[in-house]
């Protein structure tokens, strides 16, 4: 062969047995090929629900609470459902809401919602009944059937744990924690989270499009 073509024939072999960059290697000849390395993704953490672990203790299902009729327990019987606190009194211009907030119960108590009431005399005096006596109110003028509870404070050094929490979840107005007057309500969805706070002048009629939104 011509000197030409032995330099061809050289160039050609020193470009076949470059490394190729950018091609995969193939694995020495007789060796076995190493496995592809496989990347886990790291999971997303779950949301935590406390249903979801009832071991962990609740500030509103575990709450102590006494019943309008005297008897000690605690919110555990609406865990899982919707529920609407409310501080209420007797002798409040705003008493006859009592009405519409047993109408709000009957209308979706079946879907898992519920009314608490709680009634306090911090706002003008204006509950200072005994609890038997408050009971015995709420029975002959407006039928309610929601579950009442003892007098609580709502404001101050007395305020009840589960008052305490509720404003810390939901502040008023400019970030105030203080409950204003009565029949002051909290909406809590069904995993015991504080969803909403409304003013006294928050008819419980208004607050059904909430209540039929969280029970879907």
């Amino acid at each position: 062969l011509g000197s030409d073509a032995k330099g061809r024939g050289v160039d050609r072999e020193r470009s076949e047995s470059r490394p190729q960059y950018g091609a995969p290697s193939s694995p020495a000849r007789g060796l076995p090929r190493s496995p592809p390395v496989l990347r886990r993704r790291t999971p997303l953490a779950a949301p935590c629900h406390w249903r979801h672990n009832p071991r962990m203790s609740h500030p509103i299902y575990d709450a102590a609470v006494t019943k309008i009729d005297g008897t000690e327990g605690d919110l555990n019987d609406i865990q899982g459902k919707v529920a609407l606190i409310v501080n209420v009194a007797s002798q409040c211009g705003f008493t006859p809401q009592y009405k519409g907030l047993q109408e709000l119960h009957d209308r979706f108590k079946d879907q898992g919602f519920a009314v608490l009431g709680f009634p306090c005399n911090q706002f003008g005096a204006q509950e200072p009944g005994s609890n038997e006596e408050i009971s015995n109110f709420c029975t002959s003028r407006f039928d309610v059937k929601f579950p009442m509870y003892g007098k609580i404070e709502v404001n101050g050094g007395g305020t009840h744990p589960l008052y305490a929490h509720l404003k810390s979840e939901a502040p008023g107005v400019l970030g105030s924690k203080a409950i204003k007057w009565n029949f002051t309500k909290f909406l809590v969805d069904k995993d015991g989270k504080v969803i909403d706070r409304f003013a006294s002048a928050t008819s419980p009629d208004a607050i059904a499009p909430k209540v039929e939104a969280l029970l879907r």
